[in-house]
């Protein structure tokens, strides 16, 4: 299910005022050296309340830091010019942050007292810099700038008949930043995250030195920054796989009243088939809804169901003595080679499955419509001041052998007749391709390749989830994102905080080996957990570009 969706609650809304995460006033030091003076007297870097008042809040509307200074770069130069004074002044005194869209929760882009680097400023109106968006002649890729947003990625690459492979469900956010976490959506199962569709990056290091990089090219600094949290360096450009676009999506929602037939139906949907490939759907996801608040819950996920639909699934899930509802929310992607029979193709495919009878819902929209699906729903929020408060927000993953503890304690045990504000979204996705490794196994062992080199160049086929990256998952081949995408409308931010800690506290209780997403901690011992048997590697990263532990001190794992 789309990662936000409308949240046309009864209650009005008020945002909640919070105490400030270390506030600071306007640094003392206010003369520049060297080229950072040019720099503040062409109006770039600033140190005056309107700049730093903007880059001192994000999305979440939970915590916030004033910076001492925005940089708003014209190019990738004025970034580097501002790392490479960093690292050389034995006595600077300032962090230093990336800020894309301001869209993450808890602080992770705040720089509290230190320089917030306003990235959407390479792509201004004052940005000397070229085009930023460059899809290449022959479309295989695409060249965006960190800073780009994806929607804008999506219609340049449309413009050529091509898309990216993989997305997150909201557009509107940064090249950079999601690439620095892992980006996923339903797609993923099928494509991998985002960033395990990138070719080629440029990343500014803490050296405040320009490098660009890929698998064969200075691979270190590349498998560390995709999925590394903005710690060893920004990145200013990434060359991002593209396919043919289709045209169309055929968007299904099927409605269950048991998980277990649900997660079986889901996990049917992404299994590989004996060659490695995967069935028709384009796209997965799926929600949850507890009984509490059903019809609301159900009106307010999106405009799809109407009014007749959610009485149906109301009626049903009351007639079942349901505790819960859950959705699989799908796509089957086409153009006009394909529209003739898509319809006979998304039929056969539900004929497999075991939704409540007669609770299938198909609407159909075009490519762009359904990717873009979620922005609406953000304006219709803001119209009404439901968009600008407080996002709790929890994203787990969990893996398959617990998820059905999960779901009875969560979403069966804890959520149950509380109030939510919010989409439940639970999908499942594959780590690597198994099935495709026996294949070509079979085929090395019949006709001998003759060179270990050979075979080498086929394992990129095999894993959707690289593992060499920073991004961590659970341990087994199979495990489900959970978002709960909670809202504060109703003054209740420390309820909801403490029930985000009662989910996690049942979870580790548990034994469940489950590993947050979009993670934020505050002790160190918790990210050595969360990385596990990738700390190690991950702190020589850090030491070996950004040494003086500069870069991204949001994130809260090195100050």
């Amino acid at each position: 299910m789309a990662i936000v969706h409308v949240l046309l609650v009864a209650l009005i809304a008020a945002t909640t005022s919070h105490a400030p995460r270390g506030v600071h006033g306007a640094a003392a030091k206010t003369t520049w050296p060297g080229d950072l003076a040019a720099l503040a007297k062409a109006g770039r870097l600033r140190t005056d309340p309107n700049a730093t008042l903007a880059a001192s809040t994000d999305f979440g509307n939970i915590t916030s830091a004033l910076p001492a200074a925005v940089l708003l770069p014209s190019s990738p130069a004025d970034v580097a010019t501002l790392l490479r004074a960093a690292h050389s002044d034995p006595k600077w005194p300032y962090t230093i942050s990336f800020r894309g869209r301001g869209h993450s929760t808890m602080g992770q882009a705040l720089a509290p007292g230190g320089v917030v680097v306003d990235m959407p400023s390479l792509g201004g109106a004052s940005s000397s810099a070229a085009a930023r968006i460059n899809v290449s002649a022959d479309g295989r890729y695409v060249d965006a700038g960190g800073e780009q947003m994806w929607i804008d990625v999506l219609r340049a690459a449309l413009q050529r008949g091509v898309a990216p492979r993989s997305w997150t469900d909201y557009l509107h956010l940064t090249v950079g930043g999601t690439l620095s976490n892992a980006g996923i959506s339903g797609q993923t199962f099928r494509h991998g995250p985002q960033i395990s569709n990138v070719l080629e990056l440029d990343v500014i290091t803490g050296y405040g030195e320009t490098v660009t990089c890929s698998k064969s090219l200075s691979p270190d600094l590349f498998n560390a920054v995709l999925g590394g949290l903005g710690q060893f360096g920004v990145i200013v450009r990434a060359r991002i796989a593209l396919e043919p676009a289709p045209t169309r999506a055929k968007w299904a929602r099927l409605v269950y009243t048991d998980f277990a037939t649900f997660s079986a139906d889901q996990e049917k949907l992404i299994a590989p088939r004996p060659d490695g490939s995967i069935g028709l759907f384009s796209y997965l996801e799926g929600s949850a809804f507890v009984i509490h608040g059903l019809a609301a819950a159900l009106k307010n996920s999106g405009t799809f169901f109407s009014d007749a639909d959610v009485v149906s699934i109301v009626t049903r899930a009351a007639a079942k003595n349901a505790t819960n509802v859950y959705v699989i929310e799908a796509t089957l992607n086409y153009d006009n080679a394909t529209a003739a029979s898509v319809d006979q193709a998304l039929k056969s495919v539900l004929a497999e499955l075991r939704f409540e009878e007669g609770l299938s819902f198909v609407r159909d929209a075009s490519y762009l419509e359904f990717l873009d699906r979620v922005y609406g729903e953000e304006v219709a929020l803001d119209k009404i001041g439901l968009w600008r408060v407080p996002h709790p927000w929890l994203n787990v993953l969990v893996p398959r052998s617990r998820i059905a503890d999960f779901d009875r304690g969560v979403f069966g045990g804890i959520l149950q007749g509380t109030d939510i504000a919010g989409p439940m979204v639970i999908y499942p996705l594959n780590k690597s391709k198994y099935a495709l490794i026996m294949h070509d196994m079979m085929i090395y062992i019949t006709h001998m390749i003759s060179s270990i080199d050979a075979w080498s160049d086929r394992l990129g086929r095999y894993f959707r989830w690289d593992d060499s990256m920073s991004a961590v998952t659970p341990a087994e081949e199979v495990f489900y994102a959970v978002s709960m995408l909670f809202s504060s409308v109703a003054n209740d931010l420390k309820r909801l905080q403490a029930q985000n800690q009662k989910i996690l506290r049942f979870c580790d209780l548990a034994g469940i080996g489950y590993k947050e997403y979009l993670a934020h901690y505050t002790v160190r011992g918790d990210w050595v957990r969360h990385f596990g048997g990738k700390w190690d590697r991950f702190v020589q990263m850090k030491d070996k570009y950004d040494p003086k532990k500069l870069l991204s001190p949001g994130q809260d794992i090195f100050n």
